[in-house]
């Protein structure tokens, strides 16, 4: 037998069924307003809901203003902008009659009554107002104004003889419909008057005053009747009434009736707390379960997250039997750190504190920051540098893995990096041509032996100055080994996920797929950048120089040298002279667009020791061969523009010099 489908409920009955169910508060509140609500008269006017005397409870009446009954038994309309005395409330017609309380007098009195805030009053009410009438201006000026919009608004004679004295202040009424901008400087507004006329323009100083003892008059009408009302205005309207009276009735019906001293309705301060409290403590009664489980949610993800860092960490460490390195425990880091003192650097990879193991040798401790590939950094350094030795290549003594906490223990460099010697502007070391000569070659050693010198290819892949580190004889060593990746000797070509390297090192086949495989090249073209700031002692890009063309240094000192130019190197040797071009020479070779056309790193030692004389300045090493689309970008992501790329200016805005290391893993 097929299952008969629920009746499904119309728009129209769900929205009545809300508009009950909001008027449920209504009903419950008039209840316990027929308990403490009771009628009351004050003068000849009666008082009952929607108003309230100021002696009665909030929700006595609906609308935000209190009716008060004086010592001479006058009914008494309070607002937030003045006080005017009622007259008539009809309950049959819901009209209310008021008057200002300055012309229930028959005194030279002003009207000070103002009605400019009932448009926020009408927003605000569970019924429609309705206003039968106009308001003017009152307006005080210094000086008299000749204006036949200017009506003289003084309710007395000033002199009885015709001679007018002279007088500090003019009091005129002006249209409500006047615009600002005809305003008299010299006048101020006292107070916005409502007058049942629709203008006072054709009016006199006897027929308004006539108007205004009179009084005026407004009305109040249930949603049902008002023109403007609709199943949402209703639905809104009830919404707030609900809440509001709700607000009303928690504080001033919890405690079982009101509390009234000195003639005045009020709460004591210990009600509003206790109904904070209550308030509160039902919400947090609610939400704490909730928050607390939330807690332990992201601590539970959060601690399963580096857990799973941890079992791949020591999984490998475990396959690496034949490690060199000394592992040391965290607390042993931070007694030969004497607690992380002395700093000696930071960076995207963490920070770098100066140690002292216990034989009194130096080294520098690497303390990781946030790991990132389940420890991939940290399994990158252990697994290049702590199975090899050479004299170019930092030497890793020992590692911390302590859940979250890693951290690497170099030997220390008394002279740090080599980014202090090329880019300091204080307490620069200005090193000879011959030193910063053999310095460049021991990097290409460095590197040469990475490539080839071990079992496995190891390719670096962020050779930058700030990764080259020298002792106190200034011997350079290749360190950082963070995006290092691991290869079989016999691969020329290697797979990568993504682009790696710092901008303005980075070779441009990591980013552009059709310039060729990614292979060992890319440290070559890393080296060739890192070669042209030994050459020029300043970052690649930069633009505090005295000319346009030396913007971009590596194409500036290339078009120097390939047409027979000379450098002003200041007080050098014919032999510096000869270093410095044949860097130049080999540094242009490493720097090709195309993989295939630079050499290898032993192809580097090679030139770097051969007669300059017999050395060949290769083409121009920053023009792109074709137009490369847009789209081929390995998720880098530096704008890329191949205009100008004949002057070198591509290159320029490719690999400027900005130190922005990318992994994107």
């Amino acid at each position: 037998m097929p299952k008969r489908s629920k009746p499904k409920l119309p728009m129209h009955a769900l929205v009545a069924a809300i508009v009950v169910l909001l008027q449920f508060p209504q009903l419950c509140f008039a209840r316990t307003r027929n308990r403490y609500c009771s009628p009351a008269v004050c003068g000849n006017v009666s008082i009952s809901y929607p108003f309230r005397l100021t002696t009665q409870p909030p929700n006595c009446g609906d609308f935000p203003f209190e009716i008060h009954c004086d010592s001479s038994n006058r009914t008494v309309l309070v607002t937030n902008q003045g006080v005017f005395y009622v007259q008539n409330i009809s309950y049959e017609r819901n009209t209310v009659r008021a008057i200002d309380p300055n012309l229930a007098v028959d005194d030279c009195s002003l009207p000070r009554g103002t009605l400019s805030f009932w448009d926020y009053i009408y927003r605000n009410l569970p019924y429609s107002l309705v206003f039968p009438f106009t308001s003017m201006y009152l307006v005080n000026c210094s000086m008299p104004v000749n204006s036949s919009s200017y009506i003289d608004a003084s309710r007395c004679s000033v002199n009885s003889s015709g001679s007018d004295p002279p007088r500090d202040s003019y009091v005129y009424f002006l249209d409500e419909r006047t615009h600002p901008h005809d305003f008299d400087e010299s006048c101020r507004i006292e107070a916005l008057v409502p007058i049942m006329v629709e203008s006072i323009n054709d009016l006199l100083n006897s027929d308004i005053y006539n108007l205004l003892k009179q009084g005026f008059e407004f009305s109040w009408i249930f949603p049902s009747k008002s023109l403007e009302a609709t199943p949402f205005r209703a639905l809104i309207r009830n919404l707030k009434y609900a809440l509001q009276s709700y607000a009303d009735s928690f504080i001033y019906y919890l405690f079982k009736g009101p509390h009234v001293a000195n003639n005045s309705y009020y709460p004591p301060n210990s009600t509003y707390i206790i109904c904070l409290l209550i308030t509160g403590g039902f919400i947090i009664s609610r939400t704490l379960p909730g928050i607390v489980c939330l807690i332990v949610l992201v601590i539970y993800k959060w601690r399963r997250r580096h857990l799973c860092a941890d079992d791949t960490i020591e999984e490998f460490l475990k396959q690496q039997k034949d490690l060199m390195p000394i592992r040391y425990t965290y607390c042993e880091i931070e007694r030969m750190s004497n607690d992380f003192k002395d700093k000696l650097g930071e960076g995207g990879y963490g920070s770098v504190f100066k140690g002292k193991l216990r034989s009194g040798y130096f080294v520098a401790i690497k303390l990781l920051g946030k790991s990132k590939g389940n420890g991939q950094d940290f399994i990158n350094e252990v697994a290049t540098i702590g199975r090899i030795h050479h004299v170019n290549v930092a030497k890793l003594i020992g590692f911390c893995v302590e859940g979250s906490k890693q951290a690497l223990i170099y030997d220390f460099m008394l002279n740090g990096s080599l980014d202090r010697i090329l880019f300091a502007k204080e307490n620069k070391i200005d090193l000879s041509w011959k030193k910063m000569f053999d310095i460049a070659f021991g990097i290409a050693r460095g590197i040469e032996y990475l490539h080839r010198g071990c079992d496995m290819q190891i390719l670096h892949f962020d050779i930058k100055p700030h990764n080259i580190l020298l002792d106190e004889n200034f011997t350079p060593k290749v360190a950082d080994f963070g995006l290092a990746k691991l290869f079989s000797v016999d691969a020329s070509i290697v797979s990568i996920t993504a682009a790696r390297g710092t901008i303005g090192y980075i070779a441009p086949e990591l980013i552009y797929k059709n310039l060729g495989g990614i292979s060992y090249k890319a440290d070559v073209y890393s080296f060739g950048m890192l070669l042209m700031e030994i050459i020029g002692r300043r970052k690649n890009m930069s633009t505090a120089v005295e000319h346009e063309s030396q913007k971009y240094f590596p194409s500036w000192i290339y078009d120097r040298y390939y047409h027979g130019g000379d450098v002003d190197l200041g007080e050098v040797t014919d032999d510096e002279k000869i270093m410095v071009k044949k860097m130049v020479i080999v540094a242009s070779w490493c720097v090709q667009i195309k993989p295939n056309d630079r050499p290898s790193m032993s192809k580097v030692l090679e030139m770097l020791e051969t007669d300059v004389e017999l050395l060949q300045m290769p083409p121009q090493p920053f023009q792109l061969p074709f137009e490369v689309p847009t789209d081929q970008s390995h998720g880098s992501n530096t704008e890329l523009s191949h205009e100008n790329s004949s002057t070198g200016e591509t290159s320029a805005l490719l690999y400027s010099s900005n130190e922005i290391s990318i992994d994107i893993l």
